[in-house]
């Protein structure tokens, strides 16, 4: 189990730093460079969405189906235990919504840039006429 939240965390990191990447000011010809090579790699990519969707269901069963340990029966290390397990659910739901957060803003960063361009280039064949 722990496996898949760590490919997750990891694939979280190469996005925010991808994203920082694409954000962060640079000559045309390099950011044109940048954003069709994120391009390319994005569809491929796109698999992490569904990854981290089955990830926060599999989070919403085990939390509708976990034993709940509040009342007095529950010894202190059983509720420690428990605690435990729901930070653990906490932090793992904010890892899954951040991959797809940052997978769509990715995206939808290189979607703008393209955009960008075609326009530019237009604009381009407009002025030389």
């Amino acid at each position: 189990m722990a496996l898949q939240w760590l490919i997750l965390a990891y694939v979280v990191a190469a996005e925010a730093v991808v994203a920082l990447l694409l954000t962060l000011p640079s000559p045309k010809l390099v950011k044109s460079r940048i954003v069709s090579l994120i391009s390319l790699i994005l569809q491929p990519a796109i698999g992490i969405v569904p990854f981290a969707a089955f990830q926060l269901l599999d989070i919403y069963w085990k939390n509708e189906h976990r034993l709940m340990c509040t009342s007095d029966v529950c010894t202190a290390a059983e509720r420690d235990r428990y605690e435990k397990s729901i930070y653990k659910s906490q932090r793992n739901v904010i890892l899954c919504t951040s991959a797809c957060l940052l997978y769509w803003s990715v995206y939808r960063i290189c979607k703008y840039h393209k955009d960008v361009q075609n326009l530019e280039e237009v604009e381009k064949r407009y002025k030389e006429q």
